[in-house]
């Protein structure tokens, strides 16, 4: 055979070989790329679904935050403090009484719990029994049931209770009566505040202090400070005479007169003031002199 021609058939064949070379490389290129993708997809995948996992489980087993660690104001007692009994939920009220909660709830949210359990109906809770509260909520032991037990029977006691009814003060012989039992046999000189509300209904009566026979000091400041606290609309100032004689005296008008001008500061009226003896008294108002 010429050497040319075979050397040019070997060339040709060479040549030939050469588009399928390349077409298996480019499709071995194009599996190798689609190879890659799709354990890139795949990887991204599992990194995705690691993550949801870890932050599923860190949320499930981070550290629960007490009551302690709540803000003052949203922690039941402190916000019954600021606020008053009237500002906290049924649910707040119920985990003052049970104290602390169980591994995974706050005494609230066990208090929530516990609620829901009944419909949030109070009356339904005071039906439940003792062994019923222990058996089905974790965190609720015998002391906690009795005490839950023990408020929902003192609610009851307190609906069937009747109402005491406040003396209601009408006139200057309305306080007369009120202090005469407690004024007229002394044998030194006392002063007592009558707090009143705004239908002039007793809230409260207190000492304001006690002296010897011709006369005591009275503290106006501590005199507004009660009747502020007690969220008193009205007063009456009341003390003795000893001596029987039931004139007031220079000190005595200035009292009634100084005390008289910071209760309009407060909004708070003096209605009179009474000196009591033995057998009379004597009565600013009546007298015209208030």
């Amino acid at each position: 055979m010429d050497p040319d021609k075979e050397k040019t058939g070997q060339n040709r064949l060479k040549t030939n070989e050469e588009p399928e070379t390349w077409k298996n490389r480019i499709q071995g290129h194009s599996h190798r790329k689609i190879f890659v993708e799709n354990l890139n997809g795949f990887l991204i995948y599992q990194k995705r679904h690691i993550f949801e996992y870890v932050s599923f489980y860190i949320m499930e087993n981070k550290t629960k935050l007490n009551i302690k660690d709540w803000a003052e104001e949203d922690r039941p007692r402190e916000k019954m403090l600021l606020k008053g009994v009237g500002a906290l939920s049924d649910a707040e009220l119920l985990g003052i009484l049970i104290g602390s909660g169980n591994k995974n709830e706050t005494a609230v949210e066990l208090a929530q719990r516990i609620l829901y359990s009944v419909s949030n109906n109070l009356n339904l809770l005071g039906k439940q029994e003792i062994n019923d509260l222990i058996k089905n909520f974790n965190g609720i032991g015998a002391a906690k049931a009795i005490t839950i037990a023990a408020a929902m029977e003192l609610g009851k006691r307190r609906k069937l209770s009747e109402a005491v009814v406040q003396s209601q003060i009408t006139s200057s012989e309305s306080v007369y009566q009120i202090f005469h039992p407690v004024l007229a046999d002394l044998k030194h000189e006392e002063v007592w505040v009558l707090l009143l509300n705004r239908a002039h209904r007793v809230l409260k009566k207190f000492q304001v202090s006690k002296g010897g026979v011709t006369g005591t000091v009275v503290d106006i400041r501590m005199i507004m400070k009660e009747a502020i606290d007690s969220l008193a609309s009205a007063m009456a100032l009341c003390h003795n005479h000893p001596s029987g004689n039931p004139n007031p005296s220079g000190n005595d008008d200035d009292i009634t007169f100084r005390l008289k001008e910071a209760g309009k500061i407060m909004d708070i009226c003096l209605l009179d003031h009474i000196i009591v003896c033995d057998h009379s008294y004597y009565s600013y108002m009546d007298s015209g002199k208030l």
